[in-house]
């Protein structure tokens, strides 16, 4: 049997964040937090360019996520997505698009794009307006989720029932404590719109998983206040008190900041 998506996490962390997305129709990009140099080395490490993307969809204003879309959107002709807010958050920072190339796609929005259903949804996070996206195809399903402070009921029931997720784990509480950032910094990682802790997500993921579900990235972790081991860890155990079997039936997957993901057939 063919597959109906194929996807890799290029690059996930606290200094870049894209993902690649492709079905038959097409290949798109979530986010582009590296320059294009670095985002093209990531898709040729997985046998593709951003000659081959179709549409990026942003997913907020911060700069691990938008780093390379003003050289790329002069060097390439691919329509990009975001909300309105967003859009006018991108371009306060002085990067300006080709009108041509700007498509606007608003929270709780759902499009037919390159064989794909497209679905937005906002998630509580320190931005203008920050939305992520599910792509489903033929009851197949991926969800992207990160930079949120928590996940809400509204967000579970988006993105239940999903194939794959893209999920954040971003710190370690107690390591995030001790650490080396001020006092402000903290209160905002872990607040309401900062970022979901380790544990924090897989309570959330055991709302989610259903046999559907066949694997998780964990997704955005800081480069200061976690550890790909100790995230797996905290997640696989606390997913194994709930009874899910984080070695047959979900598998657990890290992603690194600059090396992505082998391609996953869905």
């Amino acid at each position: 049997m063919s597959s109906i998506m194929k996807m890799s996490v290029l690059a996930s962390g606290s200094t870049g964040n894209s993902t690649f997305i492709e079905s038959e129709q097409g290949s798109v990009l979530v986010d582009v937090g590296l320059s294009c140099k670095k985002i093209n080395e990531t898709l040729n490490q997985i046998g593709r360019s951003l000659q081959d993307i179709d549409a990026i969809f942003i997913t907020h204003e911060h700069v691990d996520h938008i780093k390379g879309l003003k050289v790329i959107s002069k060097k390439y002709d691919i329509p990009i997505y975001a909300n309105e807010k967003t859009w006018d958050a991108i371009e306060r920072k002085d990067i300006l698009i080709n009108p041509e190339k700007k498509f606007h796609f608003n929270p709780l929005e759902e499009k037919d794009l390159f064989g794909m259903n497209v679905q937005s949804f906002n998630v509580s996070h320190d931005a203008i307006d920050p939305q992520f996206y599910t792509f489903s195809k033929e009851n197949k399903k991926i969800s992207l989720i990160t930079d949120t402070g928590y996940v809400s009921d509204t967000m579970k029931g988006i993105i239940k029932e999903s194939d794959v997720f893209v999920f954040e784990s971003n710190h370690d509480v107690d390591m995030l404590r001790m650490g080396r950032y001020p006092w402000n910094t903290k209160q905002r990682i872990l607040s309401d719109v900062g970022h979901v802790s380790n544990e924090d997500a897989a309570h959330a993921m055991k709302d989610v998983i259903t046999n559907n579900t066949k694997r998780i990235y964990l997704g955005h972790l800081s480069l200061d206040n976690n550890i790909k081991e100790l995230a797996r860890m905290s997640v696989e155990q606390i997913l194994n008190q709930y009874d899910i079997d984080t070695n047959n039936d979900v598998l657990i997957y890290d992603t690194d900041k600059a090396v992505p993901t082998e391609i996953y057939q869905i």
